[in-house]
């Protein structure tokens, strides 16, 4: 499980350094490679190769006819590089992604369970304060009843 926000500068070469904590967890999980792709919220997902398949799996099966479906899979499938952790447990960013995502130095790379999702801080920040307005906390439907 990967949890935890952790702020994040990409160097001079636009390689991220995945925090140690993680670094161990993806070495066993996938080897230390890794799926790279665009959210529809303009942040990128970080996902271990293995943890990515099944998504792209149903993906592909959509219906390229379908027009929302469509742009789903040009989006999460067109967009998804293949990166792998160098032996410093940095990883590339590619200029396509980094644009996308409008990615500088400051980033931030959040735990979402099996996956990252990795944000410019601006977006974070702005993301955050969409969250914080009073209905930013609206539970969905399928969470009714649900307690913290």
């Amino acid at each position: 499980m990967f949890r935890g926000a952790t702020s994040l500068s990409l160097d001079a070469k636009n390689r991220l350094a995945v925090p140690t904590k993680h670094r161990e967890a993806l070495q066993l999980e996938c080897a230390g490679n890794l799926v790279l792709t665009a959210h529809p919220h303009r942040c990128l997902l970080l996902y271990p190769q293995p943890a990515w398949e099944p998504i792209q799996e149903k993906m592909m099966a959509l219906s390229s006819f379908d027009k929302q479906s469509s742009a789903l899979q040009r989006l999460l499938v067109g967009f998804a590089e293949d990166v792998s952790l160098d032996s410093a447990g940095r990883l590339l960013v590619s200029p396509v992604l980094r644009d996308f995502a409008g990615l500088d130095k400051e980033v931030m790379l959040v735990g979402q369970g099996s996956h990252f999702e990795l944000w410019s801080m601006a977006a974070w920040r702005a993301q955050l304060e969409q969250v914080m307005q009073d209905d930013g906390f609206a539970m969905p439907a399928e969470l009714e009843g649900f307690s913290l």
